[in-house]
């Protein structure tokens, strides 16, 4: 275990879980018909999932991307699982501003078959993003700061 963990990782990682807690708030919210509750909950989820994406954007810009520093036999798969919350947290970003749009522009036919898959893409995003913060910084001591390429692939 690491016993001295990143600023930025750990206030973007913490951002992407409030967005999911805050999308399942929703969720419940609208479950139960209260329908103004449930638009400023699932805008301030899109401000917490704004928030990750700006600090993650700005380090790997400004500092670049960590690679990971575990045991060689596990690169392999921590890879594979990476590429794999990169396409669902694009995904969920695509559906999720597309799900908010339908909400704002009043076409809650399309909204209401939206929402519960762009929720349950978006639980799977934290979930996996979570797990790759966990494998990069608290299981195993991150690897050289390098850019995108490298980090996730490896050259």
């Amino acid at each position: 275990m690491n016993a001295s963990l990143p600023v930025l990782p750990t206030i973007s990682t913490s951002f992407i879980v409030l967005s999911a807690v805050t999308v399942a708030i929703g969720w419940w919210q609208i479950r139960r018909k209260n329908i103004e509750a449930h638009k400023k909950t699932m805008i301030t989820a899109a401000i917490f999932a704004l928030i990750f994406f700006l600090i993650y954007a700005s380090r790997t810009v400004f500092i670049g991307n960590t690679s990971f520093g575990g045991p060689a036999s596990v690169k392999p798969y921590y890879t594979i699982f990476l590429i794999f919350h990169i396409t669902l947290a694009t995904t969920g970003a695509v559906f999720g501003i597309v799900t908010l749009l339908t909400g704002f522009k009043n076409k809650l036919s399309k909204h209401r078959k939206l929402g519960p898959i762009t929720s349950i893409i978006w639980f799977f995003t934290g979930i996996t993003g979570v797990a790759v913060y966990l494998l990069l910084y608290v299981f195993y001591r991150g690897g050289e700061t390098t850019s995108v390429i490298k980090a996730i692939l490896g050259f």
